[in-house]
């Protein structure tokens, strides 16, 4: 075989063939496809697909004439049509009409391909329940695809469009619709015709505004329009009745909405704004809200009407401007992260809010019983003995906390009094803990904080690994050099605290947590950072490397974009003077990516 002619077939993987040259393996696909209903060709690196596919309801096998056998089994005539078809990660730059020969698919999957555009026949599969198209190059749809009635879930994101057409609103059964990473501008008024919808993304594309016709999504539960240019919301956006979770992220937000209808709203996501002013009236209404995020905007007070939200669990003020809490916050009876890095707070010391989310709600509330704010129900701090404290923190607060004993171990009463009680928070601060607990996997169903904090941990042990419900990790004053690869496990981590440890190298685990957004590893040795791995962290917006040992910034990390608090100061590198270093984040992005050879 000539050179040329082996690296053709090297385009195929293993056991496949070129088309016209179908292998044993690909006549197997096809004949379990013909007994099953599903076909699974993905990631075999097709550049086209083979007639045959097209063709499975037509054809008889190719050794029907062979068969002369009247076993159930192998009946080819009673074969099942095909159902589903699955064409993902291949190199497909176009589909062909033959695909209308399937009209029974209700499931067609070929995301991850190379298509500019779908044939006209694709209206013809009028079965069709599940359509995924994303991750492909289409900057326009056929109009025909807006005949697929009987669509529940069409997936569209990172694609080219710039345009949806008003004929979506004809796909009335549609229950789950994505749109996000495109290069949409706006969206038809018709989409308020999918009264069914329970989930909506339009992330990562240019809406300026939202048409006030989506407040006819009445079943709508799920909304994404995180990373577009809105400068509000309308009002109308307020009458979603079902609606459970919100994302705002990253627009150009003065103003918080206001929610008087969303009775089930849990999570609101609006951090990465530019909102000045929280009142009663946007608390007041949220009586279901768990997760409420307003980091990375311009805040200057919190009210105390905060006390209302007596479901909130997470509370994440990040980089805005306040300067005091109200001390009833400590009284909210589920808040498990409390998030407040970054403001100039003055009433409170910098040792108490480094000691993590429990240890700054134990402070409020002892200023309240100070006689510094209203006192509320009994609290940790009302009890006489520690071990009565300790079971009212876990009966009450859902929290494990055995933080500044100068402990070396954690005893297991301590966790014997947690058998049963979902645990969402552990604090084992302050200690003098040289490993992390090995019963700490018995909470791993329901912890989402942990505070190991001001320690001796000389490394992490895998036990840590299995939380993997875990939003907040707290490792800040131990002696650790390295994280465990395993900690990429961790796939819902957002926060993590490393500083004042004795890294060398930027810990390559978490280049592989793709939900980080803040990352705190000040006061190491770090010698390098790997800027493009770093890129893939599109969530990430602070990241502290303050006094390491960077001795270069690579200009690529200017095109991390999302960062909105980078902090370099107090290391050895040359390439960025004190004075771009002292104009902010923004300054410094512009000045490494001018930096970027061309």
């Amino acid at each position: 075989m000539s050179r040329k002619g082996g690296s053709r077939f090297a385009n195929y993987k293993a056991g496949f063939q070129p088309p016209g040259k179908e292998s044993p393996m690909f006549a197997a696909f096809i004949k379990a496809a013909r007994k099953s209903g599903q076909l699974n060709l993905s990631n075999r690196e097709l550049s086209e697909v083979p007639q045959s596919v097209w063709r499975i309801n037509l054809d008889p096998p190719e050794d029907c004439h062979l068969n002369v056998s009247f076993n159930a089994s192998d009946r080819w005539w009673d074969q099942t049509d095909l159902s589903k078809l699955i064409l993902a990660s291949n190199k497909l730059e176009s589909l062909s009409d033959d695909l209308q020969l399937l009209p029974a698919l209700t499931v067609l999957d070929v995301h991850d391909n190379q298509l500019t555009a779908l044939p006209r026949a694709i209206g013809q599969l009028v079965n069709l329940q599940k359509l995924i198209l994303s991750h492909n190059k289409l900057k326009e749809l056929p109009d025909e695809l807006w005949n697929l009635r009987s669509l529940k879930n069409l997936q569209l994101q990172h694609n080219g469009l710039e345009y949806i057409p008003d004929d979506i609103g004809q796909l009335v059964h549609l229950e789950d619709l994505d749109l996000s990473n495109n290069r949409l501008s706006t969206i038809p008024s018709s989409l308020g015709e999918l009264t069914v919808l329970l989930r909506f993304n339009l992330a990562a594309n240019k809406l300026k505004s939202i048409p006030p016709d989506i407040s006819k999504m009445t079943s709508l539960k799920f909304l994404d329009m995180t990373h577009n240019e809105l400068e509000c919301v309308p009002s109308e956006l307020a009458t979603l009745v079902s609606l459970e979770q919100l994302y705002l992220r990253h627009n150009r937000l003065r103003h918080l909405p206001q929610f008087p209808s969303c009775k089930y709203l849990k999570e609101l996501y609006v951090g990465n704004n530019q909102i000045e002013y929280l009142g009663s009236e946007h608390l007041q209404p949220l009586s279901a809200i768990s997760v409420l995020e307003l980091r990375d905007n311009k805040l200057k007070s919190l009210p105390d009407e905060v006390l209302l939200l007596q479901g909130l669990e997470r509370l994440d003020l990040t980089n805005n401007d306040i300067c005091n809490l109200p001390y009833k916050l400590g009284n909210l009876p589920k808040l498990k992260s409390l998030l407040l890095e970054g403001n100039p707070l003055r009433s409170i010391r910098r040792d108490i809010i480094n000691g993590g989310t429990q240890e700054l709600l134990k402070y409020l509330r002892s200023r309240m019983e100070d006689g510094e704010g209203d006192s509320g129900p009994g609290t940790a701090m009302t009890f006489p003995s520690e071990s009565n404290a300790t079971v009212y923190n876990i009966g009450t607060h859902k929290m494990l906390e055995y933080s500044d004993k100068k402990a070396t171990v954690v005893p297991d009463e301590i966790f014997n009094a947690s058998d049963g009680v979902p645990i969402g928070s552990v604090n084992l601060s302050k200690n003098l803990l040289t490993a992390v607990p090995s019963r700490i996997t018995e909470l791993k169903a329901t912890v989402t904080d942990v505070n190991l904090g001001f320690n001796k941990l000389g490394s992490i042990s895998l036990e840590l690994c299995t939380l993997e419900h875990l939003l907040h990790l707290d490792l800040r004053n131990n002696l650790l050099t390295s994280l465990p690869m395993e900690m990429k496990r961790l796939q819902r981590l957002q926060t993590v605290i490393l500083s004042v440890n004795r890294f060398k190298e930027f810990p390559d685990a978490l280049y592989h947590i793709p939900a980080l957004e803040t990352i705190l590893l000040s006061n190491n040795q770090v010698g390098a950072i790997d800027s493009v791995q770093l890129m893939q962290l599109n969530r990430l917006t602070t990241l502290d490397m303050q006094n390491n040992d960077l001795m270069h910034v690579p200009p690529e990390l200017g095109n991390c974009i999302n960062l909105r608090s980078l902090l370099l100061e107090g290391n050895p590198f040359r390439n960025l003077r004190p004075a771009i270093l002292a104009r902010g984040t923004t300054a410094v992005l512009e000045y490494l990516r001018s930096r970027i050879p061309t």
